[in-house]
């Protein structure tokens, strides 16, 4: 398993931008598929896939997100970041960043990932 810490949460209007940041202290996620996933408060077992980066940066999307959000690696590939933008209310949710070292390959089922981070707070208001 790996630790993952989530960064970059927060509380932005509608049109809004953010950025999420996920690394592993101490640990390489340089090669693993890394992948966000949002999950309502209270709802433990629905966490939905937002978009994921393959350990080859091969990026996917949800559809409710795609064109709005972008998934990367930073240079040293020890970062790995969500831009948010155009943010909507029904973005708000707790988001958490995932990966498995088993894999390069990414999947968007949240039970193919053994490594999550905390969790960081997005909240969109009108």
């Amino acid at each position: 398993q790996v630790h993952l810490v989530e960064s970059g949460g927060g509380s932005v209007q509608t049109g809004g931008t953010l950025r999420l940041s996920c690394a592993a202290p101490g640990q390489s996620i340089a090669n693993f598929c890394v992948a966000w996933f949002r999950q309502k408060l209270n709802r433990e077992n629905e966490r939905q896939w937002v978009a994921s980066i393959s350990g080859w940066d091969s990026a996917e999307y949800a559809d409710s997100v795609k064109d709005r959000f972008i998934v990367s690696r930073d240079n040293d590939r020890e970062n790995v970041n969500l831009e948010m933008t155009n943010l909507k209310p029904e973005d708000t949710d707790m988001y958490y960043c995932a990966t498995d070292p088993r894999r390069r390959q990414c999947f968007n089922r949240s039970w193919m990932f053994n490594s999550w981070g905390q969790g960081t707070q997005v909240t969109v208001s009108t």
